[in-house]
């Protein structure tokens, strides 16, 4: 847990042991069910749960915040997210079962109360959030039309409601006309790792 630790040294010691529990669960899940790359997964602490504590750096949800994960696959950024904001009530959403199914127990492995599942597509989601959080599951622009009836007008938080995505790369042509609302932030200027060098995260609101 070193890279958590250097980034986030105020942990209290339930989410040093969650972060914990994840570190030694997913790669024994991913023995059964992949889904982190094999290649991958010993990089599991940097390019999946630090990359999805991104989010925390760029917005500290307020208490009674709630979160729809789109295309979470393992519970990548949700699960991650949930243990820094005990207070805020996640929703997972992803179009695998068996992908699910790992995110679901290590989420009841680390005893999270604050996180739903929920097997299928977004579109059936008819719940409103006061943002969406994704890791790279489709263009910005794409994601926007799908997930924008999801996104709630009442305002809570510092930052307005909106999308919030994890990419790698030039995002430009993918945002097209969000470019002009959109905020980009380099990774780098959070984490000093070489991975982060080429990931951004988008934010575009919804008001």
């Amino acid at each position: 847990m070193e890279l958590i630790h250097k980034y986030f040294p105020d942990l209290n010691e339930r989410q040093q042991e969650q972060f914990g529990i994840m570190l030694r669960l997913y790669p024994e899940w991913n023995e059964k069910i992949n889904v982190i790359s094999r290649k991958d997964i010993e990089n599991l602490e940097e390019r999946h749960i630090l990359h999805s504590l991104a989010i925390a750096r760029f917005i500290n949800f307020k208490p009674g915040s709630a979160v729809l994960d789109f295309g979470t696959g393992g519970g990548f950024p949700g699960i991650p997210l949930a243990v820094m904001f005990p207070d805020t009530q996640f929703l997972l959403v992803d179009r695998t079962g068996k992908k699910l199914k790992v995110a679901q127990a290590v989420a009841e492995a680390c005893g999270l109360t604050n996180v739903r599942f929920q097997h299928g597509d977004v579109a059936e989601v008819k719940e409103k959030f006061d943002f969406v959080v994704s890791r790279a599951v489709m263009p910005q622009q794409d994601l926007l039309k799908i997930c924008r009836k999801n996104i709630s007008r009442d305002q809570r938080n510092g930052v307005p409601n909106g999308l919030i995505t994890l990419k790698g790369g030039d995002v430009q042509a993918e945002l097209g006309p969000l470019a002009q609302v959109s905020e980009q932030v380099d990774l780098s200027g959070y984490f000093k790792e070489p991975f982060f060098e080429t990931k951004k995260l988008l934010y575009t609101p919804v008001v």
